[in-house]
């Protein structure tokens, strides 16, 4: 679609000209001609005017979905909606990332962008001038993952200005809902551990707390997922190719990195890193705007080069190309993927190159800020009270030995001194209880790579083995080598000289009495002997000749290291933070108590409700009586007493088959298949992974399928509500076994869906390349949404709390969040099923005795997949996963067929509510109300008072 910038008024779509030419439209004597003089003047009264609002409420815009305002704020909405319209005209014309022929949909995203772009920026230097100026504690947040989603709509929505930019873009001929549509998701993420760093941005932002995110700028994030009859296949994701409007490069702030090389002791008395491979880390910043306030704190973002002078200019001469460009090459793609494959030594060395890139160009930049807001007298004692380091998972561990390392060789600090500032700095959030999770790495690898932080380990390690023993005493060695075994970082590794005279046993007293060997009662005694004495001597030469056992590989244990080195260790879920105390890190709970902190996940109800559901929204604020909701989420418990309202009950139930359209439209338009809004939509979308349990869904359905098929139309429509069984996630490239599972989704999919007997009653699709913008329409148009991992291994899930928040209904496990969930929506209003998480390993341990006795009905819809009814791949090794007492793949270790019974008649409970209307909507209505809890502004509270130590500081 193309239009003229210039137009005065609304044209409707058919009298749009198909091509303009901006620069000839500009050039024509017009009144909206627009110079940088009143382009300027103008963005301040905009964005004077935006700041006013929170201040001001009688200028507050209106949304075009809610209530219209009285003439004041017609006046005052469409003065701005003018502005905007200049500013979006200006930035097409002198900003443009587009030729100048044509003004459509792509380029009209950018050019809003930017103009949205300049009114952060504002508040943005404004904000930061003001937290340099204040020399505050500020709070960094370090996370190899943002899964920002798209930013436009989540900007304007922050800074109350959605309104009058639907305005201004109807005013030039077009829609904002199309415009935004343009924009890519910001490929920086894959599942909750971005999403959780993304809404915690947002809270940061809402509710002035000076703080800062640091990650990696990744070109093609990672991946981009496309279903075709194979399954799963990537592409490189492409979300850089046209640019970024929100980012801007900061030339000027860029770290050198360094890998490999060798560690020498100086004159000085002090170890220095030298030689190597040198990199640069240069920072690229992208605004977070907060909800009705001027703070708008910065997420900067690291992106990898090779100095100049790393360019061999000879090499290329003489045309060796490759080799003149590999120094670029090398630096570059530290920052091309996330997440790259680690099955091949150089992937091994590329994921570790990008932790350290995050760490080390972070601490400096931190540090360098320290320094500067110090007036270049730092007092290094005051660096806990000015800074405070959150590592998201373990993936940034390598904080410790890295600020280590600048404090003691670079700042010419103590061990203990180090110690004490790196301790008091940096804290701890475990994600996982998953063993392959907590990451390990090869010694021999980390000492190549990164020589001097080995040292500083290995020290840490001793520290470590110290404190041990201080707590445990020496008198029972069996227990203490228990102890250090679990606790020590090292794997594998002998013990410090120092500390391995402990377990020296003493020798077996060897001394023969050779008289008595001598006594030799008969003849035949003394053959005897002999034959012995041979037998041992050939046994000898056996164990020669046999190879020897290898020893394990030594490692470092990163989770451990960062328990030892940070002052605080938190779980992200109540059920969570007790395994992590009383099973993951049980010993060094037992040393260190006061570290364990519980710190359950939340997420922004800004993005998900107020922006991705407005027509909810509307409804919850017209009830509550107040839009405060949004920011004071504890508003929504006072849904409660109006669940059993008829009249809340039929908007709630329009609004929600209003998302249901919405839906439909886009799954058709996504994977070409029609299903009925009029059926339940039942929703699982997360990362795929065999602990997630997408197996037991997929077979949850089949069994459906099955039973649908064995009976006559009239008994089939009788017996079952109709549903469309929603997927969407990604397996990770290498993952093979969550492959077959995306592999059968697509293949039941594709009988069920063209099966005429069965027709709307059941559907089964599954979304490609699930990411933020295509939950922002799954979550509002939810029923039902699947929560099923193995009880004790989901840490949390902030899906479940989207879901909640928007009324869907959710059906689970005792795991995660789900645990906190059913307490506040209530047990009613949440279909349980499943194992205990106590139960856990007793339950393995029978399959492992071979006394689990699986279900008939488990064993009958294993054998209808066999039988080759969804085609000809053969899904034997996916069936065998759930089979056998043991080994590799096999035992069903994620308990799917001894929860299998239990879930399908839970699923016919789900049946049974959904057929009544008015329980289901009451239920709905009861999980928004419920979901109060799980605000991410309630955790980011939390965090600031409990771990930070930092407060809150609104701009004047």
């Amino acid at each position: 679609m193309a239009t003229s910038l210039h137009s005065a008024t609304s044209p409707s779509r058919d009298t749009l000209p198909r091509c303009c030419s901006i620069s000839r439209c500009i050039n024509k004597p017009s009144k909206l001609f627009l110079t940088r003089t009143s382009y300027s003047r103008s963005l301040k009264g905009s964005v004077a005017a935006a700041k006013n609002i929170s201040s001001e409420p009688k200028q507050k815009l209106k949304d075009t979905v809610t209530e219209e305002g009285g003439t004041d704020d017609l006046i005052s909405s469409t003065h701005e909606a003018a502005s905007i319209a200049s500013h979006i005209k200006y930035h097409a014309e002198f900003t443009p990332l587009y030729s100048p022929e044509r003004f459509e949909l792509p380029k009209a995203f950018f050019a809003t962008a930017q103009s949205v772009r300049d009114a952060l920026i504002i508040n943005w230097n404004a904000t930061y001038e003001y937290h340099e100026m204040m020399n505050v504690k500020q709070a960094y947040y370090l996370s190899m993952e943002f899964l920002q989603g798209r930013a436009l709509l989540n900007a304007i929505g922050n800074l109350e200005l959605t309104g009058a930019y639907s305005e201004a873009l109807r005013n030039l001929g077009l829609n904002l809902e199309s415009v935004a549509c343009q924009e890519p998701d910001a490929a920086l993420g894959n599942g909750g551990l971005g999403r959780l760093a993304s809404c915690f941005l947002d809270s940061l932002a809402t509710l002035n707390y000076p703080a800062w995110g640091y990650g990696l700028r990744y070109k093609y994030g990672i991946f981009k997922q496309k279903i075709t009859r194979n399954g799963q296949e990537e592409v490189a994701e492409n979300w850089l190719e046209m640019g970024n409007p929100w980012e801007i490069t900061r030339n000027d702030v860029s770290y050198p990195v360094k890998f490999y090389g060798k560690v020498v002791g100086g004159s000085d008395g002090r170890r220095h890193w030298i030689g190597g491979e040198d990199i640069k880390a240069v920072a690229y910043d992208v605004p977070i705007p907060g909800y009705k306030t001027k703070t708008t704190i910065n997420l900067r973002l690291w992106s990898t080069k090779a100095p100049s002078e790393d360019f061999d200019l000879h090499a290329f001469n003489a045309g060796e190309h490759t080799k003149a460009c590999e120094g670029q090459a090398n630096a570059e793609k530290i920052c091309y993927v996330l997440y790259p494959g680690d099955e091949s030594v150089e992937g091994k060395i590329l994921r570790l190159k990008q932790q350290y890139t995050l760490c080390s160009a972070s601490l400096q930049d931190i540090i360098a800020r320290f320094e500067r807001r110090s007036g270049g007298h730092a007092n290094w004692k005051d660096f806990p009270q000015k800074v405070a380091v959150q590592m998201n998972d373990t993936h940034p561990t390598l904080c410790i030995p890295e600020l280590m390392r600048i404090l003691i060789d670079l700042k010419g600090m103590s061990w203990k001194e180090a110690w004490d500032i790196t301790q008091s700095t940096v804290a701890y959030t475990n994600h996982t209880v998953l063993p392959e999770a907590l990451e390990k790495w090869s010694l021999e690898l980390m000492q190549k790579l990164l020589p001097r932080h080995v040292e500083i380990i290995e020290m840490v390690d001793e520290q470590l083995i110290c404190s041990i023993i201080s707590e445990h005493g020496t008198s029972d060695p069996d227990l203490l080598e228990k102890k250090l075994n679990a606790m020590r970082i090292l794997e594998n590794f002998d013990l410090p000289a120092s500390i391995a005279d402990i377990f020296v046993k003493p020798k077996a007293d060897t001394a023969v009495d050779l008289s008595e060997e001598l006594e030799v009662p008969d003849e035949a005694t003394a053959a005897d002997a002999e034959d012995e004495l041979e037998e041992n001597d050939t046994q000898k030469k056996e164990e020669v000749d046999q190879e020897p056992v290898p020893k394990p590989p030594k490692m470092v244990r990163m989770a451990n290291l960062c328990v030892a080195g940070g002052h605080a260790v938190n779980g992200v879920a109540e059920i969570h933070s007790e395994i992590v105390k009383d099973e993951v890190f049980n010993d060094f709970y037992k040393l260190w108590p006061e570290k364990f902190q519980n710190k359950t996940n939340g997420v922004t109800p800004r993005r998900w409700i107020r922006f991705c559901n407005p027509h909810l929204s509307n409804i919850i604020t017209k009830w509550i009586g107040t839009g405060n909701w949004v920011q004071d989420t504890e508003k929504l418990a006072e849904l409660r007493k109006f669940a059993d309202n008829e009249d809340l009950q039929d908007e709630w139930k329009a609004a929600k088959r209003s998302n249901k359209i919405k839906l439909v439209s886009f799954l058709k338009e996504k994977t070409g298949y029609s299903v009925s809004p009029d059926a339940m939509f039942d929703i699982q979308v997360k990362r795929i992974h065999e602990y997630k349990r997408q197996l037991l869904n997929i077979l949850g359905v089949v069994y459906r399928y099955k039973k649908m098929k064995e009976i006559s139309a009239v008994e089939r429509k009788a017996k079952f509500v109709p549903r469309v069984c929603i997927f969407g996630g990604k397996a990770f490239a290498t993952y093979v076994q969550a492959k077959r599972i995306v592999k059968f989704i697509t293949d039941v999919g594709a009988k069920i869906n063209h099966d005429s007997d069965i027709g709307d009653l059941l559907k089964v699709v599954f979304v490609p390349d699930y990411n933020v913008s295509v939950a922002e329409l799954l979550i509002p148009a939810s029923e039902l949404s699947q929560h099923i991992s193995t009880a004790g291994m989901e840490a949390s899930g902030t899906s479940n709390m989207k879901f909640a928040m928007n009324g869907c209904i959710l059906i689970g496990t005792l795991d995660g969040a789900n645990v906190e969930i059913r307490e506040e929506v209530g047990e009613d209003n949440f279909f349980l099923f499943g194992a205990k998480a106590p139960e856990i390993v007793g339950l393995r341990q029978e399959r492992a005795e071979g006394k689990f006795v699986p279900d008939a009905r488990f064993e009958e819809v294993k054998e209808f997949v066999r039988s080759g009814v969804f085609g000809p791949y053969n899904y034997d090794a996916l069936m065998g996963s759930l089979e056998g007492n043991e080994g590799y793949g096999r035992a069903d270790y994620f308990l799917v067929g001894k929860d299998f019974p239990d879930y399908i008649e839970c699923q016919e409970k789900v049946d049974d509510a959904y057929r009544d209307q008015k329980r289901w909507t009451r239920m709905s209505i009861l999980n928004t109300a419920g979901s109060y809890k799980f605000s991410s502004d309630r955790t980011i509270h939390e965090y600031a008072r409990e771990i930070w130590n930092i407060e809150p500081l609104e701009l004047p």
